[in-house]
């Protein structure tokens, strides 16, 4: 029988824990309070990359069981997991908020991670995924992080994504003089984020990612595909632009994927890219790992870039190679300057 709760101590605060036999993850056995270890162990780096961004819960509260499903946005009944984009109600009076506008025009308060004691409340709750946005609380309308998202399509994986990363992704990179930071995606695809200026709007910064995609499809036509839709990507690595488009998310570094294993998406340096795999990382592995090596981001906020470079190439997409903006996510209003949003072969232009 489940014990009904215990209370951890994190910093200055006791959290509890409900339940904490609750097995999440039925292969291995870990248990909720083995999710919240995991959390506790790596805190320095959850909370690097968690902290005062709004932040959106992915909850499991019944676990990562065969056959269990995420609600969608167009179906959450019968689900057993979902994405909470506002505070819970009855949070403790340490868990702060931000207000965040999403693109349909309505505002939430979303939890936004101050201390590491918010990070294990949340774990209590079920929280797997931690989806921070890229800006501050201070500054919600523009962010501070570049995220180029390499997501291999069917028929490619985690080591054509890895090949993208450290070919030609690098290598621009290293022109525009960016330092990246690379981590699995803790599923099949690689990320790579850049700390930037917080000067530019949400539509901006998309723009300086897609613009950065198309240079790279430019270099690797055969590899890499910035194309919308899933019908013309081929077997190639999509770089994934409206990753950075308002209320548009990834996975943070430390965040557990809801998969059988337990994987962690798992900030990497560049020199170890090449020689490792998702399945290398879980909650059983990274704490180990997180204590032998910390947080390998750790100089991320040393330096903050510029876009500029990225706005004069998508200037020049546009001017020489006749490129304008690419679609939107399906749930977006229409925006300036999108072209027509249809699948080409729904397209009465076909």
């Amino acid at each position: 029988m489940a014990s009904p709760f215990i209370e951890i101590p994190v910093g200055d605060r006791l959290v509890k824990v409900s339940n904490p036999d609750k097995v999440y993850f039925p292969g291995p056995g870990y248990t909720k309070r083995r999710l919240v270890e995991y959390y506790l162990a790596v805190g320095e780096g959850i909370l690097r990359a968690t902290r005062d961004r709004p932040t959106t819960l992915e909850r499991w509260p019944s676990g990562v069981f065969e056959g269990a499903r995420l609600a969608t946005r167009g179906d959450a009944r019968g689900a057993d997991a979902f994405y909470q984009k506002r505070a819970p109600k009855g949070a403790p009076d340490y868990v702060r908020t931000a207000r965040i506008d999403f693109p349909s025009g309505r505002s939430a308060d979303e939890v936004m991670p101050t201390e590491l004691a918010v990070i294990a409340w949340a774990a209590n709750l079920g929280t797997l995924t931690f989806h921070p946005w890229p800006v501050r609380g201070g500054d919600v309308d523009h962010p501070d992080e570049l995220r180029i998202d390499l997501d291999p399509q069917p028929g490619t994986g985690f080591a054509d994504a890895v090949a993208v990363a450290l070919g030609p992704a690098r290598d621009l990179l290293g022109e525009l003089g960016y330092t990246g930071y690379v981590k699995t995606s803790g599923k099949h695809g690689v990320h790579v984020y850049v700390r930037i200026e917080p000067r530019w709007t949400f539509t901006e910064v998309r723009r300086a990612a897609l613009a950065f995609g198309r240079e790279l499809e430019r270099r690797a036509p055969a590899q890499i595909t910035t194309k919308w839709w899933k019908e013309e990507r081929g077997e190639q690595v999509f770089i994934d632009f409206n990753q950075n488009a308002r209320d548009r998310t990834i996975a943070s570094a430390y965040s557990v994927r809801p998969l059988p294993h337990a994987p962690v998406s798992a900030p990497v340096t560049w020199a170890e890219l090449p020689d490792v795999a998702p399945e290398d990382f879980t909650i059983a592995t990274m704490p180990e790992r997180f204590a032998r090596l910390g947080d390998v981001h750790a100089a991320i906020d040393d330096a903050a870039f510029s876009l500029e470079p990225l706005l004069e190439m998508a200037d020049r997409d546009e001017k020489d190679h006749g490129l304008g903006d690419a679609p939107y996510p399906p749930n977006y209003p229409k925006m300036a300057g999108e072209p027509k949003r249809v699948q080409p072969s729904k397209s009465r232009d076909a």
